[in-house]
C-alpha cells in the first residue's frame, strides 16, 4: 500500500511541473509581448493568474477565501503571507485581482522557462548581499509609483524545519510599506504545507483555505514603530494559524 502511495506522489509531483509548463507554452507569445515594456505588466498579471489557477485546479486544489476587508480596485497594498510551499505563489495570484509584483529569492530564476519570466517580472533578492537588498527597495519604489502592489513573504523563505508554525519576520516589507504609506494586508495560508510541502513524498489534493485580515494602515507612522507593526502583523497570522490548527484537530477528533 505504501509503495502505491509513493508512486502516486512521484507521478503527482511530476504532474505539478508539467502543469507549470503547459500554460506558459500556450501563452508564450502573449507573455513575451506583455513584458516588452513595463506598461504591459497588468496584462502579464492577468495571464499569470490564469497560469496559477490552471496549476491549482489541475493538481486537485480548490480554495475558499474568508475576507475581513476587501481590497479596493486600483489601490496599492503591501501583501504579506506565511510561506510554506511553492503553491503559495499560485494561491496568492489566484486570490488577488489587484496587480502586484513579488519580491522573491533569485534562486527561482533558475527554473527552466518559469525562471525566464520570473526574473523579468519579479523583484529578485540575494539575501546574502546588502547591495541586492538596497536594489530591492529601489525597484519596489518604482513599481509602487506605477500603481502596483507588492507581495512579500516576510519570513524570508520556507523554514527547513516543517514543525515551525511561523518563522520570525524580516523588516523589509514593513519598511517599504511605512515609507510609501501602503496599507499592509496580512494573509494566512493554513493548508499549503499540508497540501504541497517541500517534502517530496507528501501532500494531497483538497481544500486550501485563505484568510485575508483587516488591513493595517501605515500612514503617519514613523520608523520607530515599524517593528511594532511587523510584530502586530506576525501575531495576527500566527494566531490565525493556531486557530485553523485547533479547528482541524476538532474536526478529526
Amino acid at each position: 500500500m505504501k509503495a502505491i502511495k509513493n508512486i502516486f506522489w512521484v507521478l503527482w509531483r511530476i504532474w505539478f511541473y508539467i502543469l507549470m509548463t503547459i500554460p506558459i507554452l500556450v501563452m508564450f507569445p502573449f507573455l513575451v509581448l506583455s513584458i516588452i515594456s513595463e506598461r504591459g505588466y497588468p496584462y502579464f498579471f492577468i495571464m499569470a493568474r490564469i497560469w496559477a489557477k490552471c496549476i491549482l485546479f489541475g493538481m486537485g486544489f480548490y480554495y475558499k477565501i474568508d475576507e475581513d476587508q476587501a481590497l479596493i480596485p486600483h489601490k496599492s497594498y503591501m501583501l504579506v503571507a506565511n510561506h510554506t510551499s511553492m503553491t503559495d505563489i499560485m494561491l496568492m495570484l489566484a486570490i488577488t485581482k489587484n496587480p502586484f509584483v513579488f519580491v522573491g529569492k533569485k534562486e527561482l530564476s533558475k527554473i527552466p522557462l518559469f525562471g525566464f519570466f520570473y526574473k523579468r517580472t519579479c523583484i529578485l533578492v540575494d539575501r546574502n548581499s546588502s547591495k541586492s537588498r538596497l536594489e530591492v527597495f529601489k525597484s519596489a519604489q518604482k513599481r509602487i509609483q506605477q500603481g502596483l502592489s507588492i507581495c512579500i513573504f516576510p519570513e524570508g523563505g520556507v523554514p527547513d524545519d516543517e514543525s515551525i508554525v511561523l518563522d520570525t519576520f524580516k523588516d523589509g516589507a514593513f519598511r517599504l510599506a511605512v515609507e510609501h504609506g501602503l496599507p499592509i494586508v496580512p494573509i494566512t495560508l493554513p493548508d499549503n504545507k499540508k497540501r504541497f510541502s517541500f517534502t517530496f513524498l507528501s501532500g494531497s489534493p483538497g481544500l486550501m483555505r485563505v484568510k485575508i485580515h483587516h488591513h493595517v494602515p501605515t500612514t503617519a507612522v514613523d520608523g520607530v514603530d515599524r517593528k511594532e507593526i511587523r510584530d502586530q502583523v506576525r501575531s495576527t497570522i500566527y494566531h490565525q494559524l493556531l486557530l485553523f490548527a485547533a479547528g482541524s484537530s476538532k474536526t478529526h477528533s
